[in-house]
């Protein structure tokens, strides 16, 4: 389905429940503000493993695409299902199944990474032990060592968005 040149293009909308292996999954998907269309009715499905992504011209429905699937964005119609899980009735649960990283994230320049990994784990509901170990893989796994203790602020983009 196509709107027009800058909007989104998608694959056929899948029937609820034919999908049981996936991942993510858009289904009928609307946003509008009045007469204006964000997304119209854009339907996906993306499997366990599958890596995607989002491409297209500014205002094409990306981001709003996006915050409709994380439950940032409530939809006008249609559902976003992660893990099986309808995000507008099962938010939370189903955020925990995504890991999404947007261009710019919500970052405060005086944290240091250290201090915002270990926020992310308590809102997680993860324990102590488990976020020691966590954070030390996460550290390893993103080579942070050398910036954990230093302002967030004060790094690269690219260390940024690790």
């Amino acid at each position: 389905m196509t709107e027009g040149p800058d909007s989104v293009t998608a694959r056929a909308p899948a029937a609820a429940g034919d999908h049981p292996g996936a991942m993510i999954e858009a289904r009928g998907l609307t946003r509008s503000y009045g007469d204006f269309y964000a997304v119209r009715d854009i339907s996906f499905t993306i499997g366990r493993g599958e890596v995607v992504a989002f491409l297209g011209p500014n205002g094409a429905g990306k981001s709003t695409t996006m915050k409709m699937l994380t439950g940032v964005l409530a939809p006008t119609r249609g559902e976003a299902v992660i893990a099986g899980l309808e995000v507008r009735a099962h938010r939370l649960e189903a955020a925990r199944q995504l890991g999404y990283l947007p261009e710019s994230g919500p970052l405060y320049p005086d944290m240091t990474p250290r201090t915002l990994l270990r926020f992310f784990a308590r809102v997680r509901g993860m324990s102590a032990a488990e976020s020691r170990e966590r954070l030390g893989y996460v550290v390893d796994q993103c080579r942070l060592g050398e910036v954990i203790g230093k302002p967030i602020g004060k790094l690269s983009k690219g260390y940024r968005q690790r």
